[in-house]
């Protein structure tokens, strides 16, 4: 498929913008990579899940206190992806690379391949947000349809009752199906990506079957084949429905452009920076508790703005965003709460089965 480009020919929005954020980060001797609460927190995500693979798998308690430790693991899966992964990830979490190619590697703990998702979510997703068969991250057919151009099937009708379900399943199929789907094939959705070098290929097999010992086969000699299928599958069904709601509450809500390039030249007539507002929505930014345990990406909006800025710095910069947009013109979307944000994606999914 071609690749859509953006009418950047002046990119006044984002010339403004950004000018006032380097000004912030120069005047204020501040660096845009992360700092010391970044860095307690990745020692306190990483130690809490140690501990509680320690005991799940080594000192099992019993039946309902196993379960709520299950569930607690998955969540703190998804708070290391969300915080140390993501930030390591897009070269954000430290100024020196090795650190944040180390950070980056806690997805391959995870189960995933940070080479394939950097692929999937820094190229892909951050370059063609919400638009069909760009972004790889919208593409979650044929099970769910997420806008009116996409290929609709009788089932979708009940997706605003079934995502509940689907979106906790997504961990499993990402990193036991999709992740071997794109390397096997060589792409990202329909755009190719760079070819793996042996060092790569390796880290791929290596952690994928470190992660099946870890997760899978030592603990059925530990705690069984029943409490591993239980357990595991309660900590992959929590993991993947909180990472699957965080990423969706940003793009697939009420009042969220998508695209479907259909010009001859591929091209989208708003500039980048503004085609990144108009499909990105913020949620719940003024919960304490949202914003540390998501790693900021209630502030998607800066996020996607200044992906290599580390999301502690997104608080202040929002404001900075509110303002240019109001200068420009610029709808800046964003719900008060996790459930207002909640709500509009289930509207959102059920408009667009039905319609």
């Amino acid at each position: 498929m071609q690749k859509v480009s953006f009418n950047n020919k002046d990119s006044d929005f984002f010339n403004t913008l950004k000018g006032k954020v380097d000004t912030y980060f120069k005047s204020n001797n501040i660096k845009e990579t992360g700092n010391y609460k970044l860095y307690i927190k990745t020692v306190l995500l990483s130690l809490s899940l140690i501990a509680l693979y320690t005991i799940l798998v080594f000192f099992t308690p019993n039946v309902w206190i196993s379960l709520g430790l299950c569930i607690l693991m998955g969540i703190n899966l998804a708070g290391i992806g969300f915080n140390v992964m993501h930030d390591g990830a897009h070269g954000s979490f430290s100024t020196k690379t090795w650190v944040n190619e180390l950070m980056g590697y806690s997805l391959n703990v995870m189960g995933g391949s940070v080479y394939l998702w950097k692929y999937k979510h820094n190229v892909n997703h951050h370059s063609f947000t919400n638009i069909e068969g760009m972004d790889d991250d919208i593409d979650i057919k044929p099970w769910i349809r997420v806008h009116e151009d996409q290929k609709k099937h009788w089932y979708h009708r009940f997706q605003h009752v079934y995502w509940v379900v689907l979106y906790g399943v997504t961990y499993l199929l990402w990193i036991f199906v999709q992740d071997f789907k794109k390397y096997f094939t060589g792409k990202v959705g329909d755009l190719p990506f760079r070819k793996m070098d042996v060092k790569e290929h390796i880290i791929f097999w290596v952690s994928k079957l470190l992660y099946i010992g870890a997760f899978i086969v030592l603990p059925i000699f530990t705690v069984g084949w029943l409490e591993l299928i239980i357990g595991y599958s309660v900590i992959a069904f929590v993991c993947g429905f909180v990472i699957a709601v965080v990423f969706q509450l940003a793009h697939i809500v009420e009042d969220a452009s998508f695209e479907m390039p259909t010009s001859k030249n591929h091209k989208i007539e708003e500039e980048w920076a503004v085609h990144q507002i108009q499909t990105t929505a913020n949620f719940a930014t003024k919960s304490k508790i949202v914003s540390w345990f998501t790693g900021g990406l209630n502030y998607q909006v800066e996020h996607h703005l200044f992906p290599r800025i580390s999301h502690i710095h997104y608080p202040k910069i929002s404001e900075f965003v509110r303002e240019t947009c109001q200068q420009f013109g610029v709808t800046y979307l964003e719900f008060p709460t996790v459930m207002s944000a909640v709500r509009s994606h289930v509207v959102h999914l059920k408009y667009v089965g039905r319609n």
